[in-house]
């Protein structure tokens, strides 16, 4: 590698530094602005919210599959990564040519902006800290840039670098700084330019080339460091600005008019290592579109009801509050869970009967869906029968005795017994359309999925898990089975391909909740396979049949692989 090869790739690498450190302007100072704004006019929410509604279904799938719950953090990850590749080639572009770096950026704080204005309920001042962060990005990128050229530049015989010297090949740039090529070669060209030469060696007081680089890390050390503060001052604004765990903390709810029916002895299975019959708050599955969960306070929340109705009407909190709710155990199940998947749990909601908000509007004749959507865009279409029938169907407030954690739809969201939840839980609920399914459409729905979804029935073995190991003996194993609205009548296993054998179901809450499940075998040692499945009181027997969980959902028979020592 020749000696002029290495101070370009070092200058290269030193710009690519200045863009990524600019891009951290951008961000931190968005963030900062953006607290005074909706959490989705921060450009990372937006542009987030953005790729997560056009991920086609498998993506949704294989991102679900490969890391869970886990799926946003994968996400945020991911954007990070790419962000930070595209402001390292900005940097390097405008060092080589500012003006090519300046469209650039104006041209990503176009692609945010037009990402932050398509959210639901946008307008144009939520552009303002895109706009402001840009521009502060501008200015940081122009500052190093400005440092790193000079930098580059050759020094005089007196140890300063030479940012204007005489080079024939210079040429400016757009910001006012003269840089050459020439100027980053070495003894090669020392007979022809015998001055550039001379002006580059150290003098007595070192060289100027190392000086102006520790301005340049110096500058850029005070720029991430700005960044970094702008970044944390907005979250701390933020956090100061939104008091929904001081509402959370304060509500109080009025004792239900139907409370929910006592357990039954006997629902939990007595198997180690089967999960419990109610599913904590801080363990239940989340899967929804929201990079940014919503902020709403119960005073902010109104539900506004309307379309083929007969009444269209408002509802705030309080008037849930005022109403007669009632508090019942529901099994909730996504749509994207797999076979032995743990996306489901189970709860005791506290909420009003979706039911009693219809008879209030009294849909119109040819009406036979409900378009629920949340305050952040996102839609569900449930089938109008299913929310007026005698199934409890609710907005529910509450969870497992306490509000609803932000993260699962405070202050309301939507529970429906029997519906994987693309169609019906809508969180943060707070429009509900009474139409048709030949006029409107929901968010999955547009995206391939079917418009119905109703739970399949599964059995899922949680104990053993894939490839533990127990001594040789009686061996325990259990689980869990669920057929919302049909309720389980029977669990049966297969060891080694052998004959089915009835397991012992534990006590059923009700055909709404998941029932468990136990069995005791005795088995030698050696590798073993064991596999379950479920039958319900409606259907019957569980379908054997793979399916994917595109488009209604999975189904097949689990099968288990462990080793008795």
């Amino acid at each position: 590698m020749s000696n002029s090869t290495k101070p370009r790739r070092g200058l290269s690498l030193l710009a690519a530094l200045a863009g990524i450190i600019a891009a951290g302007v951008v961000l931190g100072v968005a963030e900062l602005v953006g607290a005074f704004f909706r959490a989705s006019a921060t450009p990372v929410i937006a542009m987030g919210s953005t790729f997560i509604d056009f991920t086609p279904p498998w993506m949704k799938d294989f991102a679900i599959e490969t890391f869970g719950t886990n799926d946003k953090l994968a996400l945020l990850v991911g954007m990070g990564v790419t962000i930070t590749v595209l402001a390292a080639v900005l940097g390097i572009l405008a060092f080589r040519r500012w003006a090519l770096g300046v469209a650039g950026v104006a041209l990503m704080g176009a692609i945010i902006i037009a990402c932050v204005l398509t959210r639901a309920g946008a307008s144009l001042p939520d552009a303002v800290p895109t706009l402001v962060g840009t521009a502060a990005g501008l200015l940081a990128l122009r500052w190093l840039i400005a440092r790193l050229r000079h930098a580059a530049a050759p020094a005089t015989p007196t140890g300063r670098a030479d940012v204007a010297g005489t080079d024939t090949r210079g040429s400016s740039r757009g910001d006012g700084v003269t840089v050459t090529e020439a100027r980053e070669v070495s003894s090669e060209h020392d007979g022809a330019r015998g001055s550039v030469a001379t002006a580059a060696r150290p003098t007595a007081g070192g060289t100027a080339g190392s000086t102006s680089r520790r301005g340049f890390f110096a500058a850029a050390g005070i720029t991430a460091v700005i960044a970094a503060a702008a970044a944390g001052g907005g979250r701390l604004l933020s956090g100061a600005r939104n008091n929904i765990a001081a509402v959370r903390d304060g509500l109080q709810f009025p004792a239900p008019a139907s409370a929910a029916p006592a357990l039954p002895a006997g629902v939990q299975s007595p198997v180690e290592g089967v999960t419990p019959f109610v599913t904590p708050n801080g363990d239940f599955y989340r899967i929804d579109t929201a990079l940014s969960v919503p902020q709403l306070t119960t005073d902010d929340w109104v539900l506004r009801v309307h379309g083929m109705v007969e009444e269209e009407f408002e509802l705030t909190f309080q008037d849930l509050l005022d109403a007669d709710l009632i508090e019942r155990h529901v099994t909730l199940t996504c749509v994207s869970n797999p076979v032995g998947g743990y996306l489901a749990g189970n709860a005791k909601w506290l909420g009003y009967p979706l039911r009693e908000v219809l008879a209030r509007a009294r849909p119109l004749d040819g009406a036979d869906m409900v378009l629920s959507t949340s305050s952040d865009g996102f839609s569900a279409s449930t089938p109008l029968p299913v929310l007026q029938d005698d199934r409890d169907a609710m907005l529910a407030v509450a969870m497992n005795g306490e509000p609803l954690p932000v993260e699962h739809g405070f202050p309301v969201r939507m529970v429906v017994p029997g519906l994987y939840g693309y169609v019906s839980a809508t969180k943060w609920v707070v429009d509900l359309e009474v139409t048709r399914f030949a006029d409107r459409t929901a968010y999955w729905t547009d995206r391939g999925w079917s418009e119905m979804g109703p739970i399949k029935t599964m059995a899922r073995v949680e104990v053993p898990q894939s490839f533990a190991s127990f001594e040789a003996g009686t061996v325990m194993i259990g689980g869990v089975a669920w057929s919302q609205q049909r309720g389980i009548t029977k669990v049966e296993v297969s060891v080694d391909n052998g004959a089915w054998e009835e397991v012992t179901l534990a006590a059923e809450a009700s055909v709404d909740t998941w029932r468990q499940w136990s069995h005791e075998l005795t088995l030698e040692s050696g590798l073993h396979t064991v596999k379950a499945r479920a039958t319900d009181a409606v259907d019957g027997l569980q379908t054997e049949e793979r399916a994917d969980t595109v488009p209604n959902g999975a189904s097949g028979w689990q099968s288990v692989q462990f080793t008795v020592t």
